[in-house]
């Protein structure tokens, strides 16, 4: 077994190698409900990183060139966080397991993180399974408990058939993709409402968006395959639109039946009218619309997010299984 680099230009092989791996590794690890990730994803992610940031990938290559196992780290490049990185993956396929690999890819992906004078690190993980006991071994701890919740989109819909009426002065709007230019200023203000979503123990600063930041999020989601849905809440008042709040929804592959929740956000000045239930409401409309192949929702809420919990269960989301952030500080 050797651990090195992928190869450049990245060929077809070498993306279905790694897919490979991280499919089976899904399958062994999560429950079979659970959809596992889609080749489109899996190439998407490879070859297009994520915004204000570069990926750095290492594999271990078996005798017979089949991969054994495969890791990425997100290096990020903003001024307020090029200290810290984020591991974003490390799978061992289950029939290498037990033989050091997944240890050896670790200190592989260690030295280039201490290479490049990064103080911390950061991964999502199931809580429970080989990933958090792995994680432990290696000095990571828990810095923000998660859990998944998943809707049933059609059922949610039975049970919420009208969106709500909104109060005077806000209207719905949506769209696919790059959002309009007409409100690009005022979707990147209501971006920075996140401001107080709730961190624990990251050592990780949240971005400042600005209308550029968000074209080229959104353009991320397009280039690696996926499919961007946003909906928000429009305040018409005063002449001018603003951006009151905003749901957006996304399929990292066009074939996925399990879309997923990004982030959800309300205004401060526009808090206490119901709108962050009204736009994930108005957004149940736009998925079953524009992708009807999706039959649920999946989102992660932090477990001190009393607001959202609250707005989600209201809306049929049920809890699935348990996550969080673990941090690594070198």
């Amino acid at each position: 077994m050797t651990i090195t680099s992928l190869p450049t230009p990245l060929p077809a092989s070498a993306v279905d190698a790694w897919h490979t791996v991280i499919h089976a590794a899904h399958t062994h690890d999560l429950p079979a409900h659970v959809p596992p990730p889609g080749r489109v994803e899996t190439e998407g992610k490879l070859r297009t990183p994520s915004v204000n940031s570069r990926a750095l990938h290492r594999v271990a290559v078996a005798a017979d060139g089949s991969y054994d196992g495969v890791g990425s780290l997100v290096l990020f490049t903003d001024e307020n966080n090029r200290h810290t990185a984020f591991l974003d993956q490390l799978a061992v396929h289950p029939r290498a397991r037990r033989r050091g690999v997944g240890s050896r890819l670790w200190d592989a992906l260690r030295g280039e993180i201490a290479a490049d004078g990064r103080t911390s690190l950061s991964t999502l993980l199931e809580l429970g399974g080989p990933g958090e006991a792995f994680a432990a071994r290696h000095g990571f701890t828990s810095a923000l408990p998660l859990s998944w919740y998943v809707q049933d989109v059609r059922g949610a819909l039975a049970d919420h058939p009208v969106p709500p009426v909104l109060p005077d002065g806000y209207a719905y709007a949506h769209w696919t993709g790059v959002v309009p230019d007409a409100l690009a200023d005022a979707f990147a203000e209501v971006h920075n409402a996140m401001d107080d979503a709730p961190m624990g123990d990251l050592d990780l600063s949240g971005p400042r968006w600005n209308a550029a930041r968000v074209r080229a999020a959104a353009q991320v989601i397009e280039d690696r395959g996926g499919v961007l849905l946003s909906s928000a809440v429009v305040h018409t008042a005063d002449g001018a639109d603003t951006v009151a709040a905003y749901t957006e929804l996304v399929l990292r592959d066009p074939s996925d039946v399990r879309a997923l929740q990004y982030d959800t956000a309300v205004v401060p000045a526009h808090r206490g009218r119901g709108l962050g239930l009204a736009v994930k409401r108005h957004m149940m409309g736009v998925v079953t619309d524009r992708c009807p192949r999706v039959r649920e929702t999946a989102t992660t809420v932090a477990d001190e997010n009393g607001p959202m919990l609250a707005v989600n269960d209201r809306l049929g989301y049920a809890r699935e299984r348990d996550i969080g952030y673990f941090q690594l500080r070198l």
